[in-house]
């Protein structure tokens, strides 16, 4: 098995945009029905990601099939690097894709000292494979009485609750 990254186009980015908020909403879906009334990411959040000058966007191929896609923020200052936007089609979920893409996406940026990602309460099986098969740790849970003042979090109702989960790397610096 083959893990590939090929950059997004930016004339691909609706395609991407629209990939990103069908399969997100799945556990929206299963978790609260279909009568969410309110997407789980918009597109305001999803272009914030897209379109950041710090963006690395990439279709994710097993051998010749695109099975997903990444979008990464690269800090080179800080190599405090985040994993805004992962996701895989159902089809290939439960194989072991995501073990081997997040591996795939840690040697590709190997100067990294912290990942960073955060994730809806509701997202057990995004908690699930962040902190049991990758290694991340819950650093924070943003709630109604702990709210997350970063000026680029946008207030959705799918961010009243999340987690914020980090990994750190081992330091490549010394």
């Amino acid at each position: 098995m083959n893990i590939r990254f090929e950059t997004v186009d930016k004339s691909e980015f609706d395609a991407f945009r629209r990939d990103v908020m069908d399969i997100f909403a799945i556990a929206a879906t299963e978790e609260f029905g279909d009568a969410t009334g309110e997407d789980i990411i918009s597109e305001e959040d999803i272009n914030k990601s897209l379109f950041s000058p710090n963006a690395d966007v990439y279709h994710i191929y097993l051998d010749e099939i695109k099975i997903g896609g990444v979008s990464v923020s690269i800090d080179p200052a800080t190599q405090r690097n985040s994993l805004d936007l992962f996701y895989i089609y159902p089809s290939y979920h439960n194989r072991g894709y995501g073990q081997l893409i997040w591996k795939s996406i840690e040697e590709k940026y190997p100067q990294t000292r912290v990942w960073e990602l955060i994730t809806p309460y509701f997202e057990k099986r995004n908690i699930n494979f962040y902190v049991n098969k990758c290694g991340f740790h819950i650093t924070e849970f943003f709630n109604k009485h702990h709210k997350d003042t970063r000026s680029d979090v946008l207030d959705t109702e799918f961010r009243e609750e999340y987690f914020r989960l980090e990994k750190t790397m081992i330091d490549n610096t010394r």
